[in-house]
């Protein structure tokens, strides 16, 4: 054999050899699984990261992924994002790198995903779009623009009494049973916006398909992203479907659209994090809450809102579960403290039939006055004192304990008692608009001789 036959024969072995390197398995360190309490698992052998995402084995072969939640010296502790089944001791833990991150596109628009990203309805998978993390981008606040455009929702007693304008975020706060869905199905039909994301967490399975159903038009669904995570998922599927409802929310923002952003419920996301705080040893600080629940809320909602980008803006809207009808609920008081207001709805309008039941003098915009006419502002706030003069005798008036005559100011609130209460009913089916809003409160001013116009 000739020599340059033997190097030519030498140097395809060479490279034959270079090519196999690829194909041999590179040594990993894993960690062993060595006990499981309910829904949380601890595991050894492997430096694990805070929040690092995780496989582990499954006696079928299968690999179920995790989170790391905590650690105590060489434990760490490991919560499920999807339910547990066929975990055994002693079981494989392989540490993921990277963070978590998920691929986000125009291809999302119109279609229903789990906190995973993965599709829930019947279309194709999501392929492609750009690659970005879950992790909050932090928003310098000197750059932040500010909240100076009202925002059409179509509900006449928002649009004329409690403007919000776009980049507000604001909380509908209520007990069970009172209309707090359906007021957000008329926000979702009603606001004038380029893409709609709705995060529905941690409540009922059924209710899902009933608000894409009802509460969805063909237009409205071709600009809606539905994020669900029902009740029966884990706590960390919910944590991750509300940070996914935000960063796709901020993702299109950034894009330079008008984003609407419908979070039902911030309780439930609240709720969700009691649940791996607890189980972690965290103790209970605040009617059974952990003071970590309170320092995440603000981390979450910080997150919506106007950027500085000049085009785009992100308006967050959160209904916020008030058990037994307490609005000194800790996760209400504190939702109240840092959002940019709120809608209580009261239980005793839902009662008298009068819908939306919205609570006009506990609720408050505090944009309001930012993003409108000083004339529209003074006549929303002589609204609210006839209002609240009318309420002051109102358990009098069937009694014949009010003497008309007596007090003017009376007189006239009971005089445009029957207005005012018109004013504030609206059907589900039915969209008023921004500028019909402020026409018809105008002329109720102008009808009763008030001059408040």
């Amino acid at each position: 054999m000739s020599n340059s036959r033997a190097q030519l024969l030498l140097s395809e072995r060479l490279n034959e050899a270079i090519a196999s390197l690829d194909s041999i398995p590179v040594a990993r360190v894993t960690g062993r699984l060595v006990k499981v309490n309910g829904l949380m698992m601890q595991a050894v052998g492997c430096r694990f990261r805070l929040e690092q995402r995780c496989l582990v084995e499954t006696a079928e072969g299968s690999m179920i992924e995790a989170q790391v939640v905590g650690f105590d010296h060489n434990v760490a502790y490991l919560m499920p994002i999807r339910r547990l089944g066929g975990l055994f001791a002693g079981a494989k833990v392989v540490p993921l790198d990277g963070d978590s991150t998920v691929h986000i596109g125009h291809q999302w628009l119109g279609r229903v995903v789990n906190g995973l990203g993965e599709v829930l309805d019947d279309g194709p998978a999501l392929k492609g779009g750009e690659r970005v993390s879950l992790e909050a981008r932090q928003i310098n606040p000197l750059k932040r623009r500010p909240v100076d455009t009202p925002l059409d929702v179509g509900v006449r007693t928002i649009n004329g009494l409690l403007t919000i304008g776009k980049g507000q975020r604001i909380g509908l706060m209520a007990g069970s049973g009172v209309g707090k869905s359906v007021l957000l199905g008329m926000l979702t039909k009603n606001t004038q916006a380029d893409v709609i994301v709705v995060g529905l967490i941690g409540e009922r399975g059924r209710e899902v398909r009933e608000f894409i159903e009802r509460n969805l038009t063909p237009q409205a669904r071709q600009k809606a992203i539905i994020i669900a995570a029902p009740a029966d998922e884990s706590p960390l599927m919910r944590l991750r479907a509300t940070l996914l409802c935000h960063r796709v929310a901020e993702y299109f923002r950034d894009q330079g659209n008008d984003v609407l952003l419908l979070m039902d419920s911030l309780t439930r996301y609240a709720m969700a994090q009691r649940e791996i705080a607890l189980a972690l040893g965290e103790p209970p600080a605040t009617r059974g809450y952990p003071p970590s629940v309170f320092g995440i809320l603000p981390q979450l909602l910080e997150r919506a809102g106007n950027s500085e980008n000049p085009d785009g803006s992100l308006t967050a809207i959160y209904t916020v579960l008030a058990e037994g009808d307490d609005q000194l609920d800790p996760v209400v008081d504190s939702a109240r403290a840092i959002l940019d207001g709120h809608v209580v709805l009261s239980r005793q309008l839902a009662e008298q039939g009068h819908y939306p039941a919205i609570d006009i003098n506990a609720s408050i915009s505090r944009c309001m006055t930012a993003c409108t006419h000083p004339s529209h502002a003074m006549v929303a706030s002589q609204f609210r004192h006839f209002y609240a003069n009318y309420l002051q005798v109102k358990e009098l008036l069937p009694l014949g304990g009010y003497q008309p005559g007596q007090d003017p100011e009376l007189d006239q609130a009971v005089a445009m008692y029957p207005g005012l209460k018109a004013y504030l009913q609206q059907s589900a089916d039915e969209t008023i608009s921004y500028n019909d809003s402020l026409t018809e409160l105008a002329h109720l001013f102008q009808d009763n001789g008030t001059g408040a116009v």
